[in-house]
């Protein structure tokens, strides 16, 4: 491939643009084209498509660092700072995305969701690190070779997936990989986001305490999710790669549609007024 034939990728993240699971990917992608980082200055884990008004933007060896959320990045880059981007890769994020009640939860993952409403390809990348719902894992993943695996995995999608044709029937890729020793390669699957929900809370005094049991179930191998989930491929060991779409789906619904035909606007406001 010559030069003037690379693509370009927006890269961002929501652990920060330091984070070395960036890095790791900035890196792969900087092999087969070009890279411009448009990511946020710190740590923006878990504040889903939040968006600002208006955002510091600060140069940087990579490219920008962004005062702001990963939605922010996804807007100010494909409009602004990285407006001929091909592709919008968000990650690694250290921890996994899976499960689909975590999807509008991630930042990475809402960055994809973001770019794709631009109508740019995009993947979000996260490597599953074990520790359960406990501090054991933050030790962990600490250095750029840790996601070795996960960026080598990126790497072959964005060099392959769009000639494929796989964005022609998916918006954005979910990728998710496994924590190998020395992050060592391994096997790809195509999944779904696993429908498993197990959020707790315990009230404790004037608090109440939100635990997330799916990280515990993870680390044992105990969990209930069935072959084709991405949760079931990651704790087997595989590379989760789940083709979703940005805009929420609809579905015909007869019972709903009886209820529109017979609401009567004057009869609901008499109701009020009662």
């Amino acid at each position: 491939m010559s030069a003037s034939d690379a693509p370009q990728f927006l890269l961002t993240n929501d652990d920060g643009i330091e984070s070395p699971g960036f890095r790791a990917l900035y890196d792969a992608l900087s092999e087969i084209g070009e890279v411009v980082a448009v990511a946020p200055a710190d740590d923006q884990s878990a504040v889903g498509r939040k968006l600002s008004r208006r955002v510091e933007v600060r140069e940087h060896d990579l490219g920008y660092a962004i005062a702001g959320t990963p939605a922010d990045c996804a807007v100010a880059g494909l409009e602004s700072l990285c407006p001929d981007a091909d592709m919008v890769v968000a990650g690694c994020n250290k921890g996994a995305n899976i499960g689909a009640y975590v999807l509008g939860r991630s930042g990475t993952v809402s960055a994809a969701v973001e770019a794709a409403f631009f109508g740019v390809p995009a993947m979000a990348v996260s490597l599953y690190v074990p520790g359960g719902s406990g501090d054991d894992w933050r030790r962990k993943a600490s250095s750029v070779d840790d996601y070795r695996g996960a960026a080598a995995a990126t790497r072959y999608l964005a060099e392959r997936a769009t000639d494929a044709g796989v964005f022609a029937e998916a918006d954005y890729l979910n990728v998710n990989a496994p924590w190998t020793p020395g992050g060592r390669a391994t096997r790809m699957e195509v999944t779904r986001p696993s429908t498993l929900y197990d959020m707790t809370a315990e009230r404790d005094g004037d608090h109440v305490e939100l635990i997330d049991r799916t990280w515990d179930r993870m680390e044992t191998g105990e969990i209930p999710d069935p072959v084709g989930t991405d949760r079931r491929a990651v704790v087997e060991g595989r590379i989760s790669v789940s083709p979703l779409t940005a805009p929420h789906t609809t579905r015909h619904h007869e019972a709903l549609d009886g209820l529109a035909d017979d609401y009567d606007p004057e009869a609901v406001a008499r109701a009020s007024d009662d």
